[in-house]
């Protein structure tokens, strides 16, 4: 990952019931033990560490460019596997085929180099990419007020903080407005939602097309290969291929880089090959005036064949979307040293072939190999095609990940697969859905034109918005001249804009897989958010105030023992802890509020991982639990209840409270896991009963929890359940 992060700073900002401030303190490897505090709350419980942009030696920018080429490049790098023979011309003539190649060419420089390599990559958010660092950037410098935005968490903690600088007129109408429109934000938010969401349909799309076309190739050595043959083959590589994942970014960038070399060097050589064998002067494609050529002899036809063409600029995205695993000076030396130059030699190479055999145009890639290196080109293509699958599986990982930091999306299980990079991830859940929805695909539209529909719409969509979020970060936060920040926009939506229209026919042929895909996330996300908001909203309104909550523990009976009350909370009491009480009628002699979370950095210190204070009462106290995304998260209940005991010791003055605490561990330990069940009354109407009581509780029952990292012992938890009626 291009960012390096300075020493963890845990800030403990101490507060009384009564809303004054009290001493702030940093808890650091070096400092003091904070004291208990009465009355304590955590309002800054944690800030983000600050961070800067590593400076990479030359020699570790060649290294991560030679892992990017394993992990990135693999989808863009295998696009001349299926460009050509994607194209339905019947008989295609010399202009046609040259106007092609002019129409890949720049649309390889225009989007590829330009677009992503040269703008795109400079809008990374502390060193991740995607459509959502867009988000978290302009969040950063927006002040977001619609329902949906302000129930998401920030990514970083500096996330709510405000960009002041000179600016011009338009550029402070342009941040007014959208600060002060809510439907503005709120289309804003739906399309970052959908652009992330039809990267993860890229996930399952990329291994589909990529393996199938390096598969397909073996027919054309024995008519007895059918294609349900290379179905079958296809969905037995994709399924190694998805169990491979779980050996991290690093491990599979390292495996597969070393394919992706031999596929660009064979691709280069072949291209080189055919062009001075079979028509030299093809690279006069380059002037533009080819493309006005096949548009003014193709007509309608040449516009329509544009979607099939769109398939050259595949995997561009990933560009951006798996910037958080690497660098971007490593993804932009591997692209311009490597990428760029043999895609534009492989594809020139078969323009050149097919102008001498033009029949062969639906069998251009493999037509074009030399006979004595075939079967080492086929097996190097379906190698290669297996790694082109894992770019945007990564982004998908990726994106995931930041999906769960802004708060949108369920808790699945995130295994940080490097030491080094904290972008490096892998999740489980992920994997496999992509892998069922990838063999789906597979196996139902057989390699059929469908596929190559579905991916061009994914594409082009993705590339859009990010073309629109980009303008809108360059105008409000780049600050960039208005004439160039519109000149941007202009261009790039009018190639992305042009290729869609010609895409639009093909929604029923395949193209609304990406959406369908799509969906199931966006209902995911939308429903998540929806209920974490109404949730968050009734316990704001019923959470037990200073007053309340000693009136409560003094009127109920004190028991031996240590309970522990886990809670998402960081602040104040939640409605839950006076239904336990009522339940249950006692209390334990030491009672902690208990909140478990992860933080964006390697590890958190033996030091830092507790942070502690009082609450009211004798014997009632609060914890935050701190883990850094590399710790391992061993701690099991009877170990946490004495590390957590040992704390509140060292911290407390008063011996008779120290005395307490070690009877209260000695009589025993208990977990109370509150379980919230929302509900929506009928007043509220149908759909959203349906969401909250249906779709948010399933949410709730199948995915992960914070607390679940302590690993208590089935014997020691005690599950309250509360209905929270909306």
């Amino acid at each position: 990952m291009a960012e390096e992060k300075n020493e963890t700073i845990v800030e403990v900002l101490a507060h009384d019931d009564d809303g004054n401030e009290g001493e702030e303190g940093e808890v650091t490897a070096d400092s003091e033990k904070p004291r208990l505090k009465k009355g304590f709350s955590f309002t800054k419980a944690y800030q983000m560490p600050q961070r800067h942009t590593k400076a990479f030696t030359t020699l570790e920018t060649i290294v991560l460019g030679y892992q990017s080429l394993g992990v990135v490049y693999g989808d863009l790098g295998t696009s001349p596997l299926y460009v050509f023979s994607s194209i339905k011309l019947s008989e295609p003539t010399e202009r046609d085929l040259l106007g092609i190649l002019s129409i890949i060419f720049w649309t390889l420089t225009l989007m590829g180099l330009l677009k992503y390599v040269l703008i795109v990559l400079r809008a990374d958010d502390h060193g991740e990419g995607g459509t959502f660092a867009l988000y978290s950037l302009l969040r950063q410098h927006l002040n977001f007020k619609s329902e949906m935005v302000m129930s998401l968490k920030s990514l970083d903690s500096d996330a709510n903080l405000q960009f002041h600088s000179t600016r011009s007129s338009i550029q402070s109408k342009a941040k007014r407005f959208l600060e002060e429109s809510f439907i503005a934000q709120k289309i804003i938010t739906y399309i970052v939602l959908l652009g992330t969401c039809m990267v993860i349909g890229d996930g399952a799309l990329t291994p589909a097309i990529s393996v199938l076309s390096a598969v397909q190739g073996i027919q054309s050595r024995s008519p007895k290969i059918t294609q349900n043959d290379v179905v079958g083959l296809s969905v037995a590589i994709l399924l190694l291929l998805f169990l491979f994942q779980r050996f991290g970014t690093s491990k599979v960038s390292f495996s597969f880089s070393p394919i992706m070399i031999l596929w660009f060097g064979f691709t280069a050589l072949i291209g080189l090959y055919n062009i001075i064998k079979y028509y030299p002067p093809v690279l006069k494609a380059i002037s533009p005036h080819y493309m006005f050529y096949f548009f003014a002899d193709q007509k309608s036809k040449g516009w329509t064949l544009l979607g099939a063409i769109a398939l050259c600029i595949t995997g561009a995205e990933a560009m951006f979307a798996d910037l958080g695993h690497f660098s971007k000076g490593a993804i932009q030396f591997a692209f311009c040293s490597m990428v760029y130059p043999a895609l534009i030699l492989a594809y020139a190479g078969e323009a050149a072939y097919l102008i001498k055999h033009p029949d062969q145009l639906s069998t251009a890639f493999y037509s074009s190999v030399p006979e004595p290196v075939f079967w080492p080109m086929f097996i190097v293509a379906t190698l290669a095609a297996v790694v082109a699958s894992q770019a945007l599986i990564s982004a998908s990982f990726s994106i995931i990940r930041q999906s769960i930091a802004l708060g949108c999306f369920p808790r699945v299980t995130m295994v940080h697969t490097s030491e080094k990079h904290e972008g490096q991830v892998y999740s489980p859940e992920v994997n496999y859905f992509l892998m069922i929805a990838c063999i789906l695909i597979t196996v139902g539209f057989k390699g059929g034109a469908e596929i190559g529909n579905a991916f061009g719409v994914a594409v082009i969509w993705v590339m859009l918005i990010t073309t629109f979020l980009l303008t809108v970060v360059m105008i409000v936060i780049w600050q960039t001249n208005i004439a160039l920040a519109l000149l941007f926009f202009t261009v790039f939506v009018i190639i992305e804009g042009v290729y869609m229209t010609s895409l639009l026919n093909k929604l029923v042929e395949g193209g609304w897989v990406p959406f369908a895909i799509s969906a199931i996330f966006i209902v995911i996300t939308l429903t998540w958010t929806y209920g974490r908001r109404k949730k968050a909203q009734y316990e704001a309104q019923r959470m037990l105030d200073r007053q309340k909550f000693e009136e409560l523990m003094a009127s109920t009976r004190r028991v031996p023992g240590v309970c522990f009350f886990c809670t998402d909370l960081m602040n104040g009491i939640p409605p839950i802890v006076r239904h336990y009480t009522e339940l249950i009628g006692s209390i334990r002699n030491v009672t902690v509020f208990v909140t478990v979370r992860t933080l964006p950095v390697r590890s958190v210190l033996p030091s830092e991982r507790f942070n502690i204070g009082k609450l009211g009462p004798m014997g009632v106290y609060r914890c935050l639990v701190q883990f850094g995304y590399m710790d391992v998260h061993t701690m099991e209940g009877d170990e946490f209840a004495e590390s957590v005991i040992a704390a509140f010791r060292d911290a407390t003055e008063n011996q008779e409270e120290r005395e307490m605490l070690d009877a209260a561990l000695h009589d025993g330990v208990v977990f109370v896991l509150g379980r919230i069940i929302l509900k929506m009354t009928e007043k509220q109407g149908y759909i959203k009963q349906r969401i909250i009581n249906s779709f948010y509780r399933f949410l709730q029952k199948n995915f992960r929890s914070n607390v679940a990292t302590l690993r208590i012992p089935p014997g020691k938890q005690l599950q309250v359940g509360m209905l929270y009626e909306i």
